[in-house]
């Protein structure tokens, strides 16, 4: 219990408990994604973003930091601590568009793919209510009126592009991660790339928003509402969808595993390149931290996999 304390006194100083919003590392800068004023979709009266350390569950022995709130979206750019491979992957962090697990399924993310040559980039995405809600009328799960999250991300992307040279990054190598909600984020963005959830305001909009490939671990939100097991209908897979690598734990108490194989199936059938890592043990919400179990090789396996689909040279 005492090393605990210790580590949740650690996240404390780490994420500045006294601040308005949750700041990066001082080495990194968050970028506003929005010019003022032409968010679109945006609050009238917004709340206070604030934090909050979860200590149950425990995940690999260790708390977690989750954001709520969130009205100004940001992006931070993690940049290579070795060679620079010149792929960059957009990190979406899971949450169930509540919170967003910022560190679990962001920072320490990007960490882990800085050291592999890759250019991290982290999204604080507008929550909550901004993924998927409940129609009673399909039954079904669908984009609320302003799919926020989705705006948020194709603007990430476009960005990048538009900055690519500035940032040192191919604009022909760039990709998605996410967890849980944030899986679903990257089915969301890999089919609903061909024209911009808002209207477009700059340089930015103009570019591509379409992936060139994802990665999604225990994703949600990807079957029906209720006991049907069928892929969520505002999820078109098509054979233009970018390739995908999926990871999911067998024994994942929130069902993901449904979801995943939903999505493994849907991107199949569509005719998509797509690979999948089905693991015995695992959970939700492992991230990339450390146990005993097998799942958390995953990050070697997806490097191997980048470097087959030409994302990352052999």
């Amino acid at each position: 219990m005492n090393s605990i304390i210790f580590y949740v006194l650690l996240l404390f100083i780490y994420v500045d408990a006294n601040a308005d919003v949750w700041q990066p590392l001082k080495n990194y800068t968050q970028i506003k994604i929005w010019p003022e004023g032409k968010m679109p979709d945006a609050l009238p009266a917004p709340k206070k973003e604030y934090i909050t350390i979860v200590t149950h569950p425990l995940i690999a022995g260790k708390p977690f930091i989750e954001v709520w709130d969130v009205t100004q979206p940001t992006m931070t750019i993690y940049f290579p601590k070795t060679k620079n491979t010149g792929t960059t992957i957009v990190v979406f962090p899971g949450g169930g568009f509540h919170a967003l697990a910022i560190d679990l399924e962001g920072t320490e993310i990007c960490h882990g793919l800085t050291s592999r040559g890759i250019t991290c980039v982290l999204l604080k995405y507008r929550v909550p209510n901004s993924g998927p809600n409940w129609n009673s009328d399909c039954n079904c799960e669908i984009h609320p009126k302003s799919p926020t999250a989705l705006e948020d991300a194709q603007r990430t992307i476009g960005l990048l592009r538009l900055n690519s040279a500035k940032w040192h990054i191919n604009p022909h190598k760039i990709g998605v991660m996410g967890f849980s909600a944030g899986g679903f984020m990257v089915a969301d963005i890999s089919t609903h790339y061909k024209a911009r959830a808002y209207t477009s305001i700059d340089a930015a909009d103009k570019e591509s928003c379409r992936p060139d490939f994802a990665v999604a671990l225990y994703p949600g939100h990807m079957r029906l509402k209720g006991e049907k097991f069928i892929l969520n209908p505002d999820i078109p897979f098509t054979k233009e969808t970018p390739p995908t690598f999926i990871v999911q734990a067998e024994d994942d108490p929130q069902d993901s595993i449904d979801h995943s194989i939903l999505y493994y199936t849907g991107l199949k059938n569509a005719k998509v390149p797509v690979e999948m890592h089905l693991y015995a043990q695992g959970g939700h919400g492992f991230g990339i931290r450390k146990t005993d179990s097998a799942i958390t090789e995953w990050p070697q396996l997806m490097e191997r996999w980048l470097k087959t689909i030409g994302m990352i040279e052999k």
